[in-house]
């Protein structure tokens, strides 16, 4: 039967006990089942009064997020049906270095905890040889005998004082090598199938810490608590993660996490940046599950409209108090100077201070050429140089103005060799206004 009908399950379980008080509390949510402050029949109030009795409340640690950069070596962690997947590294990390870690989940998400330790479920016997009350599924577990315990001790220290424990609608728990701790027995059914025995818990070392894993979280419900092998069970268990044992005495700090808690830091202080990103993406996730299941919160509805008038009211009077610009129509406006034709836009498009200068000096080439090309005899298509040559032989120009033009003409025909290489001519604007005024001495001279 699924973890989520709680109701069914320890509707069961109250038949067996034969408690009309039970039917009483039956109307209570699933959701408050192994919260450790709820006093409810499902709830685990009396499991978090049991370890203060037996620890001492400074002691007893219940936290909703567990911080693993607060937690040492000598600490021992419980953690109840856990609600979502946990970290497997901190969880190993803090076994590694000595402590202790037991993990009650029958259909949770430890899943993922019990399979990193090569720890996987199973059934449980279907006809167990004791059961309470004619309810199978009420099955009563009783301690491992194992003979590779320290001489003397021949069960577990977590269920030395407890003779039996009632287990409701558990899981089964396979491992190798792990040390089994409570068992449900089988007997041969009518069909002629060998008895069955299952495991509920099994113990076993990881490095130098311990690691307890059962398939029953309903076995510490203050319910359960009732009978003597549970409460027994619950208290050596507490003593086991917090004072150690025989082997391994301590006296650390006992922390009760259960269903929906978090995670953050790291068991030794540092936290590598892709775990807290994995962190942060796992706790967007659950809350854009939590709006999915739950919806917006009222505060968020009304934040939201109250965003949207205010939107509105702005958009209102912006369209209301604007005022009118008149616009000229587009056919009306005068077209600008450098999409007009003929020499007017030319020179708009030359003088613009988005043109590339060489675009100007080369210009100037073209009206030097064409102006005095005729003049000397010779057609448009003849070398400046050449004609500049001519000009001085036929004019009797002064010597110091063709130099001035002739070094204006080879700058030009460097910034022409330029464009036709592709590259960008490095002619400045000075340059442009020099070769101008260069050009316009040689004019009037051969006009002299």
């Amino acid at each position: 039967m699924a973890r989520g009908s709680h109701r069914m399950r320890f509707g069961l379980a109250h038949l067996a006990l034969g408690g009309a008080v039970i039917c009483g509390t039956a109307g209570i949510a699933s959701a408050a089942a192994f919260e450790l402050n709820d006093g409810s029949w499902e709830g685990c109030r009396e499991l978090l009064e049991l370890a203060r009795n037996e620890l001492g409340a400074e002691r007893v640690v219940v936290v909703g997020t567990l911080d693993w950069e607060t937690i040492s070596k000598e600490d021992g962690v419980l953690v109840l049906h856990p609600a979502n997947v946990m970290d497997v590294e901190e969880v190993a990390a803090f076994m590694k270095a000595g402590g202790r870690f037991a993990i009650a989940d029958d259909h949770g998400r430890g899943d993922r905890v019990l399979s990193h330790f090569k720890i996987h479920r199973r059934a449980l016997p279907a006809y167990p040889e004791r059961f309470l009350r004619g309810n199978r599924a009420v099955a009563i577990a009783v301690p491992a005998r194992d003979v590779t315990l320290r001489p003397g001790a021949a069960v577990h220290p977590t269920v030395a004082d407890a003779h039996q424990v009632v287990v409701n609608h558990a899981m089964g728990l396979v491992h190798p090598d792990l040390t089994p701790v409570l068992e449900v027995r089988g007997t041969r059914d009518v069909t002629g199938m060998e008895p069955d025995t299952a495991s509920v818990a099994v113990a076993g070392q990881v490095e130098l810490g311990r690691l307890f894993a059962l398939g029953d979280p309903s076995s510490f419900i203050n319910l359960m608590l009732r009978y003597p092998g549970n409460r027994a069970f619950a208290r050596g268990l507490v003593r086991y993660l917090a004072d150690g044992d025989a082997t391994d005495l301590r006296k650390g700090k006992l922390y009760l996490v259960a269903n929906d808690f978090s995670e953050r830091g790291s068991f030794g202080g540092t936290t590598p940046l892709r775990k807290e990103l994995e962190r942060r993406v796992r706790a967007l996730a659950a809350g854009l599950r939590e709006l999915r299941d739950g919806g917006f919160p009222w505060w968020l509805h009304v934040a939201v409209a109250g965003l949207c008038a205010l939107a509105v009211m702005r958009w209102a009077a912006a369209t209301l108090f604007r005022a009118y610009v008149a616009r000229r129509p587009r056919y009306a406006t005068e077209t600008p100077m450098v999409q007009q034709a003929g020499m007017a836009g030319r020179r708009a498009v030359l003088a613009s201070r988005s043109s590339a200068p060489a675009l100007a000096l080369l210009e100037l080439k073209s009206a030097f050429v064409e102006v005095h090309g005729p003049e000397v005899g010779l057609g448009a298509a003849s070398a400046p140089s050449e004609i500049l040559e001519r000009l001085r032989a036929q004019r009797g120009l002064d010597e110091g103005v063709v130099r001035r033009a002739g070094a204006v003409l080879q700058r030009m025909r460097r910034a022409e060799d330029d464009l036709l290489s592709g590259a960008v001519p490095a002619v400045t604007r000075e340059q442009v206004s020099e070769a101008s005024e260069a050009l316009a001495a040689l004019n009037q001279a051969a006009r002299g």
